[in-house]
């Protein structure tokens, strides 16, 4: 059985279930090294403004090893965030037949990369996109430099449409990608949660006949939610309500800004298990990212996973692949008030509509799965002389 060695930072809800589904399957031998270290588990989130522990099991079910950081300020916030100076020897103790790599805009991961270069075949997972590039001297120097990068890789596993765009302009041909589509648990958002949900409406003096737009994120620039509580606003209907979910450095101006509005509601961060009744309690999953950086936006594959319709912005990585307009939602232009109060206003027009647009988002998701992920990573290792 060939073996694969798999370098990432540190475990993550959406990424762990395809590790234990790899050893599960029994195709390949796998071993995951956390670069971050065991202080990963302790990690403070920047983006919530709060040190996070999911309620999910991440470690379960397949082999991993911490590995030493020497980092004086350990994290993925920045390059220098995670080195390790005995990785490699790691790695070659194991004798993989390859390895793959989750991103490499770390000092650790990149001179591993560059260590393992003509010694083993390098995979590569990341989720970047286009949708930020600008033009300049800037831009010229960073095709350059994400041209050598990835002269480094062997093969590339995309996410979606936009990924793949990406790894083509920095010098990756069809024949060095194949599609490993991002993914979430769907069975676990798609479970029945109604009770639960009729509860949270309940709570928040929604009746079933009215319309709630979700939120939910992190409250900051790059996911908008300020533009989403002016387009709301401005729509003054007082049978449809907005619940942003999370925490972030915007939530004091949201809540300034929605003051005393009875339609207006705020939940603070909610963990995995209780996020599937969130969804579920909702009728309408609004990210109106504006970027730089809202590579994917896993938040839509939970919406549709739980049967939802969806409005996103073009900002958002996933919205060409998941986002079928008068299907299961509608794509905005970023940052554009006008247009998306013209959004909203076709959307929330009807809830039977809404409702069928659900259905819809159910039937898209089912493409994108762990299994896909799993079986892409393991063809290719097998493929690998």
């Amino acid at each position: 059985m060939k073996k694969l060695a798999i370098v990432t930072t540190h475990p993550i809800q959406y990424y762990a279930p395809v590790f234990k589904l790899l050893h599960e399957r029994n195709q390949i031998a796998i071993k995951v090294y956390y670069t971050w270290g065991e202080k990963a588990l302790d990690k403070y989130d920047h983006g919530f403004r709060q040190k996070v522990t999911w309620d999910i099991p991440l470690l379960n079910g397949y082999s991993f090893e911490w590995v030493f950081n020497t980092s004086p300020d350990p994290g993925t916030h920045h390059f220098k965030g995670i080195v390790n100076p005995n990785l490699t020897k790691r790695i070659n103790a194991w004798q993989p037949d390859a390895v793959l790599f989750f991103g490499w805009a770390y000092y650790g991961h990149l001179k591993a990369i560059k260590y393992f270069k003509n010694k083993l075949p390098i995979f590569f997972r990341g989720d970047s996109t286009l949708l930020d590039e600008t033009a300049g001297i800037k831009s010229l120097l960073k095709t350059i430099y994400l041209r050598w990068v990835y002269k480094q890789v062997d093969h590339a596993f995309y996410v979606g449409s936009n990924n793949k765009e990406y790894f083509k302009k920095y010098g990756l041909k069809d024949s060095q990608l194949s599609f490993a589509p991002h993914a979430i648990d769907n069975d676990r958002f798609a479970e029945d949660r109604n009770a639960e949900a009729t509860l949270l409406r309940k709570n928040l003096g929604i009746s079933n006949d009215k319309i709630l737009i979700l939120f939910a994120g992190k409250l900051e620039n790059k996911k908008s939610p300020v533009l989403l509580l002016s387009a709301f606003r401005a729509l003054n209907e007082p049978n449809i309500h907005l619940l942003f979910i999370g925490n972030g450095v915007l939530e004091n101006e949201l809540k300034t800004l929605a003051g005393n509005t009875a339609n207006v509601h705020f939940m603070p961060f909610q963990n995995q298990m209780t996020m599937p009744a969130v969804y579920q309690a909702a009728d309408l999953f609004c990210l109106p990212s504006q970027g730089p950086g809202e590579t994917w936006g896993l938040a839509v594959n939970e919406a549709l996973a739980c049967g939802k319709a969806v409005l996103v912005s073009d900002k958002a990585g996933c919205a060409i692949d998941l986002v079928k307009e008068d299907h299961n939602g509608a794509i905005f232009k970023n940052g554009q008030l006008d247009d998306l109060i013209i959004k909203l206003k076709k959307l929330i027009n009807s809830k039977v509509k809404l409702q069928e647009y659900g259905h819809n988002s159910k039937v898209i998701i089912l493409g994108w799965n762990f299994q896909k992920i799993a079986e892409a990573i393991e063809k290719k290792l097998n493929e690998t002389i």
